[in-house]
């Protein structure tokens, strides 16, 4: 009689185990784009993103894409929020998906920050992650976390690709004026920004000591006309390569037309771009996702700032377009990458750039942001500026020789 209890508490037990795992496989919570999927033990995590933009940005669509990649992969639900400005609607949008049942809040934008940390203080049973943020490190909140990767690893990369066109052109006699010479389009004078354009050109002047660039900002992550209009300034300016940390398609289209070489970020524009495309570096966040949903669901800490790497797979270049691209170019970037992979190449090498004609010997940089902007971590160690080291995102903010500015109202 003993038995046949026990079987019948069994069956019992099996029976609510199965109606649990229905109930919970049905829920479809509103707002957002949501997808459940099947694996019933993922139900424990729901992410849900909040991007500054929708895939009509580069930007937003790299982060877009790896958010399905990670969820669909882990087997857990999602929302995405697009065209979350930076501002109090960061906020809200938290909040609405904490409402909806999401344990893990991510935010694509570095205006976003300050709003994810508000939603993390009154929130705390969830996991708010930031991209680009700076302050995790100095809020010491248990559930907000900064990431970012070693992109400048990546833009350096592209940046040899750049220098062997420009080498090319070189050669061949085509040059427009006395030096080869780049044009770049950046967003903001911000940090990520300044590490950005300064790690392409020391990848260009890797392959081609002699090369020049002019920078023009303009103001906005995404805005295709100001993006195109900076492309067409500095190729009347004498470009003879244009590459930009921007969102839009604004200067990649400016380049097809005019039939100049051009180096993207986020993405191949090859598609639009056929015979100027050389290619782009990225940040994979796939890596970075599956991390976080990990750690939530094994009850583990997350770092409170992470930072990508090639070995992670977070630093990608997309396939090299030959048709645009010199002979050479694949197999020197191959080259190169090892190097980097290996430790034996630094992209902020500070034997290989000078500022006002002299080198850098000691950098104090703002890592531990606050309002002076003050200085407040030795960079410089071993001879070169370790721009990982102390933060995930870039801190790498100074002028060197062969960069003119020609704006810095951004």
């Amino acid at each position: 009689m003993k038995n046949t209890k026990k079987i019948v508490v069994i069956l019992l037990a099996v029976v609510l185990a199965v109606a649990g795992i229905f109930v919970a496989c049905s829920k479809n919570p509103a707002g957002g784009e949501d997808t459940t999927a099947p694996d019933a033990e993922a139900k424990a995590v729901k992410v849900g993103f909040i991007f500054l933009h929708d895939e009509n940005s580069t930007y937003d669509l790299n982060f877009i894409n790896a958010a399905k990649e990670a969820c669909e992969e882990a087997g857990v639900e999602y929302v995405l929020k697009t065209n979350i400005p930076e501002g109090n609607e960061c906020y809200e949008t938290a909040a609405d998906l904490v409402d909806q049942g999401c344990n893990i809040v991510f935010a694509d934008s570095f205006g976003h920050e300050d709003f994810m940390i508000q939603a993390a203080k009154e929130f705390p049973e969830v996991q708010f992650c930031h991209a680009t943020g700076t302050k995790a490190h100095t809020e010491n909140l248990a559930n907000y976390h900064n990431a970012f990767a070693s992109i400048y690893e990546g833009r350096f990369l592209a940046g040899v690709a750049a220098g062997m066109k420009l080498n090319e052109i070189k050669e061949a006699g085509k040059l427009k004026g006395d030096v080869p010479k780049m044009g770049y389009i950046g967003a903001y004078t911000y940090a990520e920004v300044i590490s950005g354009y300064t790690s392409f050109y020391l990848g260009a002047k890797s392959i081609c000591p002699d090369v020049v660039m002019d920078v023009k900002f303009t103001g906005s992550w995404y805005d295709e006309t100001a993006e195109k209009e900076a492309a067409q300034a500095l190729i009347d300016g004498g470009a003879d390569l244009i590459s930009q940390h921007a969102d839009s398609m604004g200067a990649p289209t400016a380049c097809e037309k005019a039939g100049i070489p051009d180096v993207s970020y986020n993405g191949s524009t090859v598609d639009a771009c056929p015979n100027t495309f050389i290619v782009s570096s990225k940040i994979n966040w796939a890596p970075y996702f599956k991390y976080i949903i990990g750690c939530v669901q094994k009850g583990e800490a997350i770092d409170a700032d992470w930072t990508g790497t090639i070995a992670t797979g977070s630093v990608e270049l997309t396939d090299v377009n030959e048709k645009a691209a010199a002979k050479g170019t694949v197999e020197k970037i191959e080259e190169v990458k090892a190097q980097l992979e290996a430790g034996t190449l630094h992209v902020f090498d500070t034997s290989t750039f000078t500022v006002k004609g002299k080198t850098l010997e000691t950098y104090m940089a703002d890592v531990d942001t606050d309002e002076a902007f003050k200085g407040d971590t030795e960079a410089i160690k071993d001879g070169y500026f370790d721009e990982s080291a102390s933060r995930s995102a870039p801190y790498f903010d100074v002028q060197i020789d062969g960069i003119t500015l020609l704006d810095t109202a951004f």
